[in-house]
């Protein structure tokens, strides 16, 4: 069990630092929504992309050492929770706290990402309400060409319905 629980601690440290990379590399992303530069929007996608593969290989890493850890305390691998592990370890109160700190450190990692990650959806959605504004915006323009030429008699112009030809939907297709 004791190699299991280095591995354990091990797998954590690793997915602690992956993901405190990970922190700047959401950071960055804000100033660059904002810009609408799509090209450094890529590149930090990318980025972001290898630290989450990174990741994703120590997660898998860390479920099958959990998993053995549940099968040497006689549980099921559904079953056991950090909890579960770091209270098995009450003779070794030195490995037991390192690992309750390693817990705590990657959970307010994680937490730290998803209210950056939030922001950043906030930003994307705000600017896709923005892009569908000014589409609608546009199209209604094209809709009712001419009438937005405002002169003394414009009251007396003729307000007939938009030129049919430059409708967006064609209800015979």
């Amino acid at each position: 069990m004791a190699s299991l629980i280095e591995e354990l601690v091990t797998v954590l440290k690793e997915e602690t630092v992956v993901y405190e990379e990970l922190i700047p590399v959401a950071h960055s992303k804000t100033p660059v929504i904002v810009e609408n530069n799509l090209e450094k929007l890529q590149a930090i996608t990318e980025r972001e992309q290898e630290l989450v593969d990174r990741i994703t290989h120590l997660e898998n890493k860390r479920m099958r050492v959990v998993k053995n850890i549940a099968i040497v305390l006689g549980k099921h691998e559904t079953q056991i929770k950090s909890k579960d592990i770091i209270e098995s370890l009450v003779r070794e109160p030195e490995t037991q706290k390192q690992i309750q700190i390693l817990h705590d450190q990657l959970r307010n990692t994680i937490q730290q990402l998803i209210e950056i990650n939030n922001r950043n959806k906030s930003l994307i959605n705000q600017s896709l309400e923005m892009i569908e504004f000014n589409m609608n915006f546009i199209q209604s323009t094209r809709m009712a060409p001419g009438n937005n030429n405002y002169t003394r008699g414009a009251v007396n112009m003729n307000m007939a319905a938009p030129n049919p030809q430059t409708r967006a939907f064609d209800a015979k297709r």
